[in-house]
């Protein structure tokens, strides 16, 4: 058996391998799915209004002191 006919063997079994995962695996990503429903949030029965909100606290004040 020469060289070249096991790497022609081998080449066949890798590609059927491939073809087989293909097979399982399906598309990739939404081709061929079908849509996801979108989320529908159900409006509050009150709505009230959001409390204001405080100003993040900010870093120090870094001043020059003299000597």
């Amino acid at each position: 058996m020469g060289s070249e006919s096991v790497g022609g063997i081998c080449g066949a079994v890798v590609a059927a391998i491939v073809l087989a995962s293909a097979v399982v695996l399906g598309p990739i990503g939404q081709y061929g799915k079908p849509p996801k429903p979108a989320k529908v949030e159900p409006a509050p029965a009150a709505a009230v209004p959001a409390a204001p909100v405080a100003p993040a606290p900010r870093g120090p004040v870094i001043r020059e002191v003299p000597n």
